[in-house]
């Protein structure tokens, strides 16, 4: 569990900005097994429990940290009671995206991610980042570890690092899932309500029991 506890490395740590709710969380464990399962870190606001921290700051931290950045644009439903969109994912977007054109010379080599649902679907929406990596996961798990992985091979050095198949890290986390339940059996967490640092662990303590 220390391992998780240690100072972060820039170069190996990934940024994932997405939704937080509950229909978005297959998508989000996903994403995170599988950054964890090609040996690099994976960050979130949710892992960043400061009170006493203004949430813009975790964000700029996170941002200013991570040398990858995984920005989800596609959840633009309008809220049932206030009839409007969530723009956070965006605007996150938006700040990593200044980070490396603005940031000091080691954020020239920020390597960006932006997922919807569907490829072209963000023209409609906002299409001044056109021109940008856009990737589809269909809302599948599957597809997002399929989109993460490919979009990470080129940037990871065979020699260093175990570079999987799209389809054997969600064969890996299929099996994962099925054993996820006895992790939380034994360590009398609520799987139901798993928090991202327990999540963390879990894929850590299996992946590093399971390897490649």
């Amino acid at each position: 569990m220390s391992e998780i506890l240690v100072p972060y490395h820039y170069a190996k740590s990934v940024f994932i900005n997405c939704p937080f709710d509950k229909d978005y969380e297959p998508l989000f464990y996903a994403i995170v097994f599988t950054i964890r399962d090609l040996e690099l870190k994976p960050r979130s606001a949710r892992h960043v429990n400061d009170g006493g921290q203004p949430r813009i700051n975790k964000i700029l931290d996170l941002v200013e940290n991570c040398k990858f950045g995984i920005h989800d644009i596609s959840r633009t439903e309008l809220d049932p009671i206030h009839g409007l969109p969530r723009f956070n994912m965006p605007f996150e977007l938006g700040l990593d995206v200044g980070c490396r054109r603005y940031g000091t010379s080691d954020h020239r080599d920020k390597v960006l991610l932006i997922l919807d649902t569907e490829r072209d679907r963000y023209r409609t929406f906002i299409s001044d980042i056109a021109g940008q990596d856009i990737a589809a996961h269909n809302g599948r798990a599957e597809g997002a570890i399929s989109v993460v992985r490919d979009w990470l091979r080129p940037h990871l050095n065979p020699s260093l690092f175990k570079i999987p198949s799209g389809a054997t890290i969600y064969s890996r986390y299929q099996k994962f899932q099925l054993d996820l339940p006895s992790y939380c059996h034994r360590l009398r967490w609520d799987l139901d309500n798993l928090s991202f640092a327990d999540f963390m662990w879990a894929a850590y303590d299996w992946i590093k029991d399971n390897p490649l």
